[in-house]
């Protein structure tokens, strides 16, 4: 479904990054694994992908950082000679409730969940329109579209993703690239394993289906996203949460 193609995914090394990764090496597309910490675990997910037949490079990087992520985006593209998909999947959340939320709380997540999608759509979308399947995929989450407390930080960078995802489908859709924005609800990653018990009963209850989602349902939605046979889909948001949002 996506043979020969080269993905991009930050955040790539654990959570729903890693599904995405492995997926798309399943589906048969090359694929470079963008982290910031835990190299050790990015290398496993190189050699998984490995193992499907494609190969798979990985980056440290600092998504945040305008300067790094232009050079590491220079080095991509001069591993593999194109680059077809990006998914903007690294965030991280520092939670706190805005009366007692600080300026470097909030500057941190904005600056690694909207500004790292910023950077590496501005330096890796001169690459992008150069392929003719060119697929840009931003991770988002339901807390864009409803807030949620104790977020304000978190909702507004994942708030700003969607408005970049359909300004950016406009801008480059003339060119032939797609993008769009998937908005996961409650997924079973290392964000929520540490959850109170009590949190997450009160969670389970607010989702119709009475579950947690996996990655690996993320991921199939990301290499749909990614593949022809969503080629006239652009500027949505897609939301999977079981419900939670309806």
């Amino acid at each position: 479904m996506l043979n020969g193609r080269t993905a991009v995914v930050t955040g790539g090394s654990r959570g729903i990054g890693r599904a995405v990764a492995l997926g798309f090496a399943g589906n048969g597309a090359n694929v470079a694994v963008v982290y910031n910490g835990g190299a050790e675990a990015a290398d496993t997910v190189c050699r998984e992908a490995e193992s499907l037949g494609i190969r798979a490079l990985n980056y440290k990087c600092d998504v945040s950082d305008f300067a790094s992520v232009k050079a590491v985006c220079e080095r991509i593209y001069a591993d593999f000679g194109r680059v077809d998909i990006l998914v903007n999947n690294a965030g991280i959340t520092k939670d706190n409730l805005l009366l007692k939320m600080s300026e470097a709380e909030f500057d941190g997540v904005l600056g690694v969940n909207l500004k790292g999608a910023f950077n590496f759509s501005k330096h890796l979308s001169r690459y992008i329109i150069k392929s003719p399947c060119g697929r840009i995929i931003n991770v988002s989450s339901v807390s864009g579209i409803t807030g949620n407390p104790g977020q304000t930080n978190y909702s507004s960078a994942k708030a700003g993703m969607l408005g970049l995802t359909k300004t950016l489908a406009k801008e480059l859709a003339s060119r032939g690239v797609t993008c769009n924005a998937i908005a996961p609800g409650f997924i079973d990653t290392d964000m929520t394993k540490g959850m109170p018990q009590a949190v997450f009963e009160q969670a389970i209850k607010n989702v119709p289906l009475r579950r947690m989602g996996n990655p690996d349902e993320v991921a199939a939605l990301a290499s749909f996203l990614a593949s022809d046979a969503a080629a006239y889909i652009t500027g949505e948001v897609i939301r999977i949460d079981g419900g939670m949002c309806i």
